[in-house]
C-alpha cells in the first residue's frame, strides 16, 4: 500500500484489507472455524460484523486479534502498522499520537501491541549455517561513567543472527557463561558453525557445535578475518541503540524486550518491501491480545 493509497484510505478501505490478510482464503468463523459466514447488514447493525451459520456467533475481523475492543479506527491501525514497517529505527508514540491525531496514551499502548503482533513465534527451525553470536549493552548513562559491561544503568542484550537469514534477541539479567550458552544451545543447531569475539563466556562451543567455534580478536583491533565477523550483530546493535536514543530516548527495562521484537521483525523482513512488511506484520495480529494494564503494570 503506496503512501498516497494510505492518506485516503477509508474506514471500509481498511476493513477490507484487514479481512483480506486475515483471511486470504475466504472468510472463517473465528470460534470454531466455519466457512460458511454472513455479513450483516442494517442500520441497526455496525460496519463489518459477521455471522457464523455454524455456531450463530457475531465477530468482526478485529476479534480474537491485538485490535480487539479497540476504539481506534481501523484506517489508523492500518497506517500505524505500515508507519512501524516502514521506519527503520522506528517511531515514537508521540510522533504517532500527532499523525494520526490521537491521545499520547493510545498511541503508546498501540505501539506495543503492534510489538506484540511483530514477535515471532518460537522459531520453527534451529538457526542454522554461519551463526554470529554477540551481546552490547543498552540504556542510560553510568553514574560514574562507566561504558559496557561497567555500567549499572545499562541492560545487556544478546542477539544471535544465521548470515542471510534470520535473528533473534533478548535482554539478559547477565552476560556470563550459565546465561550465554543455554541460549545459544536453545537457538543453533549443532551442526552450525558459531562466530563470536573473544569474550570468555564464549570459550568450549567448538566442543558443542560441529562446525566450530571461530573467534575474532577485537581487542587487538581485528574486526574481520577469512569471513570470521560478528558484524551483522554490530550493524543491528547500532540500529537498536539508535533508535533507542535517536527516537524514543529512553526505554524501560521492563519494555526492552518488546523493542527487541520490534527491531527483530524488521531485521528479519529488510529485503522485502515497506508493504510486504507491513502485511507480515497485520498477519501476525491474529490470535494475539494485550490488555492495557498488561504493560502499564507499576509504570511505564
Amino acid at each position: 500500500m503506496s503512501p498516497a493509497e494510505l492518506k485516503r484510505l477509508t474506514e471500509e478501505d481498511a476493513r477490507a484489507y484487514l479481512e483480506r490478510m486475515r483471511w486470504p482464503n475466504g472468510i472463517a468463523c473465528v470460534f470454531c472455524g466455519n466457512t460458511a459466514v454472513t455479513r450483516l447488514q442494517g442500520k441497526a447493525t455496525r460496519p463489518g460484523v459477521l455471522k457464523c451459520k455454524g455456531c450463530r456467533k457475531q465477530f468482526t475481523v478485529t476479534v480474537k486479534s491485538i485490535m480487539e475492543r479497540s476504539h481506534i479506527a481501523l484506517a489508523d491501525w492500518v497506517r500505524a502498522f505500515h508507519k512501524m514497517c516502514a521506519s527503520k529505527k522506528g517511531i515514537s508514540a508521540l510522533q504517532l499520537a500527532r499523525e494520526l491525531a490521537i491521545s499520547y496514551e493510545s498511541a503508546w499502548f498501540l505501539c506495543h501491541r503492534i510489538r506484540l503482533a511483530m514477535k515471532k513465534d518460537p522459531l520453527a527451525g534451529m538457526l542454522s549455517g554461519v551463526v554470529e553470536v554477540d551481546e552490547t549493552y543498552v540504556g542510560g548513562k553510568s553514574r560514574k561513567g562507566r561504558r559496557g559491561r561497567g555500567s549499572e544503568r545499562k541492560t545487556p542484550v544478546f542477539a544471535a543472527i544465521q548470515r542471510d537469514g534470520r535473528m533473534h534477541a533478548q535482554p539478559v539479567a547477565r552476560v556470563n557463561v550459565d546465561t550465554l550458552k543455554p541460549i545459544i544451545r536453545h537457538l543453533v543447531d549443532r551442526k552450525a558453525r558459531v562466530c563470536s569475539d573473544e569474550f570468555g563466556a564464549y570459550r568450549g562451543l567448538n566442543r558443542e557445535f560441529k562446525g566450530g567455534h571461530r573467534v575474532v580478536n577485537h581487542g587487538e583491533g581485528v574486526y574481520s578475518f577469512r569471513g570470521v565477523h560478528v558484524n551483522h550483530c554490530e550493524s543491528f546493535f547500532a540500529l537498536l541503540k539508535r533508535g533507542v536514543h535517536g527516537v524514543f530516548h529512553h526505554v524501560s527495562k521492563k519494555h526492552l524486550s518488546r523493542y527487541c521484537d520490534e527491531f527483530s521483525f524488521r531485521w528479519d523482513n529488510r529485503k522485502v518491501t515497506d508493504s510486504e512488511r507491513a502485511d507480515a506484520a497485520v498477519k501476525g495480529a491474529e490470535g494475539k491480545r494485550l490488555l492495557y494494564l498488561e504493560p502499564i503494570g507499576d509504570g511505564r
